[in-house]
């Protein structure tokens, strides 16, 4: 396993803010997509026929080519142009979407941005209407986030913004390491690598001896770096792991902490703050 793939399985799943500090977007289900994705077609069908009818009351007289390259270009805008255009618009929602609570949003949890949009779009060209939905349903049922292929091509994944999001529990200080934790110089750490450990960490009691051990020094390899003067010799992975993203998360306490004091003072009070 290399020491990237280490640290890339783990960082699949949840989003990180902050210090290691993990977030769990809530997904949105198959049904719930499904159900967005009619409202959306349906509207799509409803352009289609009121484009149609103005086609053909502007352009009565037209020539076969004129009135192909028209099809075209109302097909291609509606179905392609028009979803493009409203989710860049709206970062990620469309009408579908906003009846049923969902939005659209990057692998990191940002806002999308045109070109995550009209990736989207192209794809699903083809995975909805020259599929019928197949290829859509399937990729939806078999990915961990419900993703349909364009989701996949353009690095995307749709959450319900109607679900709370659930922190996941920091790790504990291991005994015995405290004093070094504090004492030593912890650099902050990638999003990805750090999100990794706080995962591996939650996950570890049920992986397999075997690949338990694996992953959990190849992390420490991957965090040793950041990390200076090195852990007493002979402790285990896991608990420097533990340690690392422990003091990690204090530190940056302290620092909002102290940062929320110097605001405070140097800020009025609000007036509307009970």
């Amino acid at each position: 396993m290399s020491t990237g793939a280490g640290y890339r399985r783990y960082a699949s799943d949840d989003i990180v803010t902050g210090e290691g500090v993990a977030v769990e977007l809530p997904v949105a289900g198959v049904a719930s997509r499904a159900a967005s994705g009619l409202i959306d077609l349906v509207i799509a069908a409803v352009a289609l026929i009121g484009g149609s009818f103005l086609a053909a009351l502007f352009l009565p007289d037209a020539s076969d080519a004129v009135v192909t390259t028209t099809t075209i270009l109302l097909v291609v805008g509606v179905t392609v142009g028009l979803p493009a255009l409203v989710e860049t618009l709206t970062r990620g929602r469309t009408v579908g979407k906003l009846a049923l609570g969902l939005r659209v949003v990057r692998d990191d949890g940002g806002p999308i941005t045109a070109r995550h949009a009209i990736t989207r779009a192209l794809v699903g060209w083809v995975e909805i209407y020259l599929l019928l939905g197949s290829g859509a349903l399937v990729s939806s049922i078999i990915s961990p986030r419900a993703k349909r292929l364009g989701d996949m091509a353009a690095g995307t994944y749709v959450v319900s913004q109607r679900a709370t999001m659930r922190l996941l529990p920091p790790p504990l200080m291991p005994a015995g390491l405290a004093g070094w934790a504090v004492g030593a110089d912890l650099a902050a750490l990638p999003p990805g690598l750090a999100i990794a450990v706080r995962q591996f960490l939650g996950r570890a009691p049920g992986l397999a001896p075997g690949s338990r051990e694996v992953l959990g020094q190849s992390l420490l390899r991957q965090v040793l770096p950041y990390v200076s003067p090195p852990p007493p010799a002979g402790v285990h992975a896991e608990y420097v792991l533990a340690a690392v993203i422990a003091d990690r998360r204090r530190r940056d306490a302290e620092r909002l902490a102290r940062e929320d004091a110097r605001r405070t003072q140097l800020l009025p009070a609000d007036p509307l703050q009970p």
